[in-house]
């Protein structure tokens, strides 16, 4: 469409005319190597049975289980090439952001005496299979 040694209309001229942008015209798709493609199958095959494997655990399987000597550094491009992330709780989860309101816990000097008189809860994410559930729990903290 773009005929870069046009002598009439310029590369910019022709790209406003066609409504699009001139870095477009300069994309180069990524090359990845035969073994590079390879090991991208088996990353995305192990990924879809195993989604909590991350970058080490995926290096250690292809090392010492498929015997392929890689680096590292290498498997983590190809997390980051491919846009995958282990599935799980990610570090830090319980620090509260900052200037997060902080609470009074009210039962501080409550006699809890009989059933029924405080109940507690708490969520938590569990992994599954194929995608993740959430599991709510509610307690008398009496009886528990």
């Amino acid at each position: 469409m773009v005929e870069k040694e046009h002598s009439g209309i310029s590369m910019q001229r022709q790209c406003d005319l066609l409504s699009i942008h001139r870095s477009g015209l300069y994309y180069q798709p990524i090359k990845t190597s035969k073994l590079n493609r390879e090991l991208m199958r088996l990353i995305d095959e192990q990924y879809l049975l195993r989604p909590y494997y991350g970058v080490y655990r995926m290096w250690q399987w292809l090392s010492m289980d498929k015997g392929y000597k890689i680096n590292l550094k290498r498997v983590r491009r190809l997390y980051r090439l491919m846009g995958l992330e282990a599935i799980g709780p990610k570090p830090n989860t319980s620090k509260p952001a900052p200037g997060h309101k902080v609470y009074p816990y009210l039962l501080r000097g409550l006699a809890i005496k009989h059933s029924d008189h405080v109940w507690a809860t708490d969520i938590t994410y569990v992994p599954m299979a194929h995608g993740f559930m959430y599991l709510m729990a509610i307690i008398d903290l009496k009886s528990r």
